[in-house]
């Protein structure tokens, strides 16, 4: 069991670094792709709050939704593990609304990057060639 628990936190840290890497991707995309609104926004007056919760409010809405989706179907493979030990431990809520929270902030943190980043940019840059 040390063995597999050891192997399952090296694997799950592996899995959420690629996941982290492809949100840095997939965000740096969709910021790519919004450059001229971003611009357009800016010139008409949108702070960088405003526009750094614009670009990151679709990706933290994946991210709750996935949680809630992902939370029963943990609880029904965590329960189906535990029932081969002895000695158990109740599987509470509070252990997967601390994971989705978790989850929120390691995508704040990736996304906050790129989100930021183009709402520091000059709107000039932009629409230059426009």
């Amino acid at each position: 069991d040390i063995n597999f628990a050891s192997l399952v936190n090296l694997f799950s840290g592996l899995a959420v670094l690629i996941a982290c890497l492809g949100l840095f991707g997939l965000t740096s995309y969709m910021t790519e792709q919004r450059t001229k609104e971003i611009g357009i926004r800016k010139i008409f007056g949108a702070s960088i709050k405003g526009i750094t919760f614009m670009l990151s409010k679709d990706f933290l809405q994946l991210v709750i939704i996935s949680g809630i989706i992902a939370s029963p179907v943990a609880y029904y493979l965590m329960n189906g593990w535990l029932d081969d030990f002895a000695y158990k431990t109740a599987i509470t809520f509070d252990l997967f609304a601390y994971a989705i929270i978790i989850s929120l902030f390691i995508a704040i943190f990736t996304i906050g990057f790129h989100a930021i980043k183009a709402a520091i940019t000059s709107p000039v840059k932009s629409l230059r060639y426009e």
